[in-house]
């Protein structure tokens, strides 16, 4: 069950009409030292970010059972991109993003992972010059469409998305909504506030108020209908978005994984990624892959 201190929010959001502006952020590229610096450190196992990317790769790692070769978009610093691809070492992964400097944070990551099937690029994905067409088995995106400066962009990036993927391609995007109120917003970032560095909240508050919304995110989507890809969004409130195709069966060595990576997070990103399942749950997601008997 969720925290009472939600309930206002839920009310607010699914009550309200007015909607503020869209926000888009200052700087197109996160290149600032700190900046990338806060973000790497509250995607690790015990930072803030990291029972979101937990059920991000989960639900992925089900999206591209059988796929080969997969294009993550605006990959950071390979926080998400690394864990899924230690999960999937027979699969190979491209991460491209814009920044420099989040491209050398990812390759020293994976390097001092030791994680060998993962290869990064720096490219724009409103126009991914270096990927050809129909050339991937799968995209996937966590947390990166929010920082493109315009509703054109948004379309730019998922017309490349299907021009890239090959005929019956797997997809897995997901991002923040745009919420209603402001107060909202401050709502989400103080309830963290106290676990993060004040860099890293700033950026989070920009990140919300930049979100597209969940009609806005629909919208783009229609590109990708000829691929089966749905839109699904955390109850009533769209928060978190998830644009994706049919999910398969996860072996049971990825599953134990999975498993494992669920039991080492702290109490309190347990109870994050719980919380997590739940609305999507409430919003008919397609699949909930921590519901086994080997994640309770």
């Amino acid at each position: 069950m969720p925290r009472i201190s939600l309930l206002p929010v839920l009310a607010r959001e699914i009550c309200g009409r007015r909607r503020f502006p869209r926000e888009p952020e200052p700087d197109l590229v996160m290149d600032d030292p700190e900046q990338v610096a806060a973000y790497l450190y509250a995607g690790r196992l015990g930072g803030i970010m990291s029972a979101g990317y937990l059920y991000h790769s989960a639900q992925i790692c089900q999206v591209i059972q059988g796929c080969s070769k997969i294009l993550d978009l605006g990959c950071g610093p390979a926080t998400q991109l690394a864990q899924i691809a230690q999960l999937n070492p027979g699969a190979e992964f491209l991460g491209v993003d814009l920044s420099e400097r989040m491209i050398e944070s990812a390759r020293q990551y994976v390097d001092d992972l030791g994680v060998r099937n993962v290869g990064f690029r720096i490219d724009d994905i409103t126009r991914l010059t270096l990927i050809p067409d129909a050339s991937v088995d799968a995209v996937i995106s966590t947390l990166a469409f929010h920082h493109l400066p315009s509703r054109e962009h948004l379309d730019a990036s998922f017309a490349q998305i299907a021009r890239v993927l090959k005929p019956g391609g797997a997809i897995y995007l997901s991002d923040f909504g745009r919420l209603k109120s402001h107060k909202s917003v401050r709502f989400f970032v103080d309830m963290t506030a106290a676990h993060q560095s004040a860099i890293f909240s700033l950026d989070y508050e920009r990140s919300l108020c930049a979100a597209f919304l969940l009609d806005e995110l629909q919208d783009a989507s229609g590109m990708l209908l000829p691929f089966g890809a749905r839109v699904f969004s955390t109850f009533k409130v769209p928060y978190l978005v998830v644009v994706k195709t049919r999910s398969k069966p996860l072996p049971t060595e990825i599953a134990d994984k999975i498993a494992a990576l669920r039991r080492e997070l702290p109490p309190r990103h347990r109870k994050d990624l719980d919380e997590l399942r739940f609305f999507f749950r409430l919003g008919r997601i397609d699949t909930d892959p921590f519901r086994h008997p080997q994640f309770e």
